[in-house]
């Protein structure tokens, strides 16, 4: 089962969050390094899950203030999480990467132009590696749902894991071309 927005955002409806806008708050400040929604895919999907009954919306009057929407999973919503959550996955992650993009027609640059993108890469792949850490801090001593912290907490352990290694991987990359290749 092919993982679509939809599964995640079904899945963030089990946590507090129940408008748009709360979702791709959480969607920036902990899926960041393992999976990106924009505004443009949020909305569209939460109209599809309410339209198949996964989830239904509700108009919530403020103050002052224009109307929210909140949305809460039904509990077809619920069964099709479990579904996608119990099938086995099927890809290997992949992503974008421009630096790998560049790195693999480097030879048409000058070597020292090279090894600046692989340092500049480096120091962001450090401050991000703070970034996790950080969150992960802030997790423990947060009063989040306590059965959530510790899977958050595997995701982002992921997170400054492979950042980890990415950094080793500059580092190593920066002194063979500075040693002149191989």
């Amino acid at each position: 089962m092919k993982t679509e927005p939809k599964y995640i955002i079904l899945g963030i409806l089990t946590t507090d969050c129940r408008t748009g806008y709360e979702i791709k708050k959480l969607m920036d400040q902990s899926f960041q390094h393992f999976w990106k929604l924009s505004y443009g895919q949020i909305y569209p999907t939460l109209k599809k899950i309410v339209q198949e009954g996964l989830a239904e919306a509700h108009d919530i009057q403020q103050e002052g203030a224009p109307n929210r929407k909140e949305y809460h999973l039904t509990e077809l919503g619920r069964e099709e999480l479990h579904q996608w959550l119990h099938a086995p996955v099927e890809e290997l992650a992949t992503h974008r990467n421009e630096l790998l993009a560049k790195l693999f027609f480097a030879r048409h640059l000058p070597t020292s132009v090279t090894i600046q993108h692989l340092q500049q890469y480096e120091e962001r792949l450090k401050a991000q590696r703070e970034v996790y850490q950080n969150m992960k801090k802030g997790l423990y001593a947060s009063e989040s749902e306590k059965a959530d912290v510790d899977y958050w907490v595997f995701t982002l352990n992921c997170g400054i894991k492979t950042t980890s290694a990415a950094i080793d991987w500059c580092a190593e990359t920066i002194e063979l071309l500075e040693r002149g290749g191989h």
